[in-house]
């Protein structure tokens, strides 16, 4: 999850040939798939084309963060609220953990390496947050608290949780609002997680290969997508990553490159190797492993950024530098793996990079392909809060190109 919104003019959708004030600084470069060109700063990526769709023409209306995270994980247009966040509509996430429910009985359908920013399971009801792995993996002392009990231990931890079990009826008789419930549930994964040694070992990267961890990169990025990898071999259905930038001096840390919060080629020049490389080996290790079939894997943020570069005095350098600015009607959007038609542009956009030329789709269509590959029907009928019958997502299709 790109948060912040990662421009598709620097990354899949450039546009070397648009008139001066559009088009970037970089240059495409062909993959190893006829006809798909992505960005120079995407080398490792590039020579795995044939295992990539680059959907162009994905858009929607929600100009905002949160509005915009809202619909893209939705498919209803949410509202820019202000902390706590609320979403009306239940994410894929939880409507997935919802009707799919653990693979692995103990093992968190829904791991979030680090956080899932504006989720929510809405009338879905409580328990359906992902469980939050908040460490950095490439840390020398990386560990998730609390996952090493020794026999003594786990005796004493079963006790508390029978002892507390007796308790379920009152606790559920005064708490009306669905914490508890909430509670309850994020404690029990907590505690189940303590005695699974499948976890315990899953999150132990030692056991992979220096090798291994170094194509990867040795950064919070790299080691989040192999610890990814290795949580989904464990049992767990999801696993979101947030991908945020590496330490540059003067960085905001996300992908929002507004000309006052960064300079747009500086920064994308410094993050773009990392994510390559993070993602490539991804893209390659579940091919290698042979997950392929079932493993979908998604990059996106919530919109790309405006054709036109708007140049500004940047906040921290006190110079007029390079930046684009929120921009929903067009975004770029890398699919890989779920046994999908790869090698292959989905849509395009004009010659300036505005909007939809061919093939519009909308987030509901990306959802409605993600359903498919999990097996729920996106037209099924849920009662939300006042009981009245909603779909999952208002309209949209699995993307048939890629099927």
């Amino acid at each position: 999850w790109l948060w912040g919104g990662a421009s598709h003019m620097e990354t899949f959708d450039l546009k070397p040939e648009g008139p001066l004030g559009f088009r970037g600084e970089f240059r495409p470069i062909p993959t190893s798939a006829p006809g798909l060109d992505i960005s120079e700063h995407l080398p490792k990526l590039a020579t795995h084309g044939d295992k990539l769709a680059i959907i162009r023409s994905l858009h929607h209306n929600s100009p905002g963060h949160v509005d915009s995270t809202h619909t893209v994980m939705t498919g209803y247009p949410g509202k820019d609220a202000p902390p706590p966040y609320r979403p009306d509509y239940p994410d894929f996430w939880a409507v997935a953990s919802k009707v799919c429910g653990e693979r692995v009985s103990g093992v968190p359908a829904h791991m979030a390496l680090p956080r899932v920013r504006f989720n929510g399971s809405a009338y879905l009801g409580a328990g359906l947050e992902p469980f939050r792995i908040r460490s950095d993996p490439n840390a020398k002392n990386f560990e998730v608290p609390n996952l090493q009990l020794n026999s003594q231990m786990i005796g004493r931890l079963s006790e508390r949780r029978n002892l507390l079990a007796r308790f379920d009826g009152l606790r559920s008789d005064i708490d009306q609002s669905g914490v508890m419930d909430s509670l309850d549930t994020y404690n029990r994964k907590a505690a189940e997680l303590l005695t699974s040694g499948s976890v315990r070992k899953a999150f132990d990267l030692s056991h992979e290969k220096p090798e291994v961890r170094n194509r990867f990169g040795r950064h919070a990025v790299g080691q989040r997508c192999l610890l990814a990898r290795r949580l989904v071999e464990a049992g767990s259905s999801f696993v979101t990553m947030q991908m945020q930038n590496p330490r540059i001096p003067g960085a905001i840390g996300n992908w929002d490159i507004h000309a006052v919060n960064g300079h747009l080629f500086d920064e994308t020049r410094a993050r773009l190797p990392m994510y390559d490389r993070a993602i490539a080996t991804l893209v390659e290790d579940i091919y290698d492993r042979g997950l392929d079939k079932k493993v979908m894997l998604i990059v996106s943020g919530e919109f790309g950024r405006t054709p036109r570069i708007n140049p500004q005095k940047g906040t921290s350098s006190k110079v007029v530098q390079p930046g684009r600015d929120h921009y929903p009607a067009a975004m770029s959007v890398l699919v890989s793996g779920a046994g999908m038609q790869t090698g292959q542009v989905v849509g395009s956009t004009t010659a300036r990079g505005e909007r939809p030329k061919d093939r519009r789709l909308d987030p509901n269509d990306l959802l409605a392909t993600v359903y498919r590959h999990l097996g729920i029907d996106y037209q099924e009928m849920v009662p939300d809060t006042s009981g009245r019958p909603v779909p999952l997502i208002p309209h949209g299709e699995p993307i048939r190109e890629l099927l």
